[in-house]
């Protein structure tokens, strides 16, 4: 199996919507982004799947030195033998994918987080610099384009959180602020519990009203000499951001169940940002 083999069967097993965007781009820029969300994959992989936290540690050690290594001309895994050679043309950096590493070291070392600027910074590193190095695969143009795709990128993992909560208490992390869970008067328990309440309902409509603030701020903020070339980010929003309201309008029944929805409605709504321009 050749690396873009393999990075492509990595990316369409996913089942993101990520992966829906990407089939719109020309050749060279598609080949990119999935190298890209592939080795992001890779990393994130290390968190959900690996039992013991020294193990997981190790192996994202050697993500580090595996990246250093790309750069300096040398990779060994196929995620990145596939990327580097894209990485130049794209303005891809090192120090982008040692911050998704450290982002999903986070992930080993904190299970709560205080407040929203805590969690922000969490977010930054593992959706907004992910936003970042994808605006440019896109085919950035406007240095303001990078504001935008910091701000959809946080919205992005806003909404993965708010999908996820059941989920990831079962695996012991609570992304929800503990400032935002006081507020509400929800305790940690009654998520992990799969308690719903009147209490609950009222924190997780907090969450997607502020989701879709950042939705708004992001649009706002894309230049208009980037929008077309911006077209599969906005077609992850569209797709993000239906999955928000089927959250929403099932009442953030998310403690035992994970809501999605179904390839052909991914694919649709891409196809109207793309053909029709419209979310």
């Amino acid at each position: 199996m050749t690396p873009d083999q393999y990075v492509q069967e990595k990316a369409a097993a996913s089942g993101s919507s990520f992966y829906y965007a990407f089939l719109f781009l020309p050749r060279q820029r598609r080949a990119a982004i999935t190298a890209f969300y592939a080795f992001c994959r890779e990393v994130d992989d290390v968190v959900d799947e690996v039992n013991e936290p020294s193990v997981a540690q190790a192996k994202l050690a050697w993500w580090q030195d595996e990246v250093a290594r790309a750069f300096a001309g040398e990779p060994q895994h196929p995620a990145l033998r596939a990327l580097m050679p894209v990485a130049a043309e794209f303005g891809i950096e090192e120090r982008q994918l040692q911050a998704v590493i450290e982002g999903c070291r986070m992930d080993l070392q904190q299970t709560r987080y205080p407040d929203f600027p805590t969690l922000e910074s969490y977010c930054h590193l593992v959706a907004g610099v992910v936003g970042e190095v994808a605006a440019r695969i896109f085919g950035q143009q406007d240095p303001g384009t990078t504001a935008y795709a910091h701000r959809l990128g946080l919205a992005f993992q806003l909404t993965n959180i708010i999908r996820d909560v059941g989920e990831d208490a079962m695996r012991g992390r609570i992304y929800l602020p503990v400032s935002e869970l006081q507020q509400f008067e929800v305790q940690a328990h009654e998520i992990t519990k799969r308690q719903y309440s009147d209490r609950f309902s009222a924190l997780m409509r907090f969450q997607a009203e502020r989701a879709h603030r950042l939705y708004d701020e992001a649009l706002a903020l894309l230049p208009a000499a980037d929008r077309r070339s911006q077209k599969p980010g906005l077609m992850m929003a569209s797709i993000y951001r239906t999955l928000l309201r089927e959250i929403e309008a099932d009442d953030f029944h998310v403690l035992h169940q994970r809501i999605s929805l179904t390839p052909i409605r991914k694919l649709w709504l891409a196809w109207k940002v793309q053909a029709l321009g419209r979310m």
